[in-house]
């Protein structure tokens, strides 16, 4: 596991052992909506409180298994930045319709969902095991839940679920994802790139790097992509035949 992950599952945990011995805690801490401006704090505190075991263990599965490779490529920063974004607008989604605005909310779900969505947004035909059997690719389970959740808000459905919550997780994610797209470290670089008309490294420099990547030392996710690139630039073309961002993507990876 990745840092980041590792440490959100162990303080999701903690915070568990917590409410079992100290039932006060998820009273002060659990979200309101209506009330946040009254208690800002649970709009962060809500996401690290569970109602029960099961709750808490789907919660952190789901993280266990879209978190890292969504860690590793994102970056540590980014990463959190976008869990916490996805669980913030769960907590304001949640307080804009009537009808849940002064329901208790606790649970990591729609900060878990961000993650969902970006790693879906990377790698949207990678298949996932539903019950470790049927095979669904990640766009279309992000597609299946956000309709179950946008269905159940609607309906009221009473069923313990804050759909909204996880609604906002899929729309505060969605948001960043499209920021960081326009406006993060890659984005500047392609604008850079395009604007700017400074030396490049000459292929034959630049795949003498890229060849130096250790693949093994990948996360497997990274490591098929590496081996993708690297397949279809000696399919033919060369360095020539990558994308910008198929470019920076092995320059992130390479040795210096």
């Amino acid at each position: 596991m990745t840092p980041l992950v590792s440490l959100l599952i162990a303080a999701n945990t903690v915070m568990f052992l917590l409410q079992q011995t100290m039932p006060q805690v998820s009273i002060d801490l659990m979200l309101v909506p209506s009330l946040i401006p009254l208690r800002p704090w649970t709009a962060v505190t809500y996401m690290f409180l569970h109602a029960g075991l099961m709750h808490l263990f789907f919660n952190m599965l789901g993280l266990y298994f879209f978190g890292p490779p969504l860690e590793h490529r994102l970056g540590g920063r980014r990463f959190i930045t976008l869990y916490m974004i996805s669980g913030l607008s769960g907590a304001v989604v949640s307080a804009i319709f009537p009808f849940t605005r002064d329901v208790p909310i606790i649970g990591a779900s729609g900060a878990v969902y961000g993650v969902m969505l970006g790693f879906a947004w990377f790698w949207p035909r990678e298949p996932i095991y539903l019950w470790f059997v049927m095979a669904v690719e990640a766009r279309w389970l992000v597609i299946a839940m956000t309709v179950l959740s946008l269905l159940g808000g609607i309906t009221g459905a009473r069923d313990g679920t804050a759909h909204f919550a996880h609604l906002g997780g899929f729309l505060g994610g969605a948001l960043y994802l499209r920021w960081l797209q326009r406006w993060g470290p890659a984005a500047q670089w392609r604008r850079k790139a395009t604007t700017v008309a400074a030396p490049r490294p000459s292929g034959t420099r630049s795949m003498e790097r890229w060849r130096k990547i250790n693949a093994e030392t990948l996360h497997p996710v990274n490591r098929e992509e590496y081996e993708r690139v690297m397949a279809k630039m000696a399919a033919g073309g060369g360095p020539a035949a990558l994308s910008p961002g198929e470019r920076e993507f092995l320059d992130r990876f390479s040795p210096p």
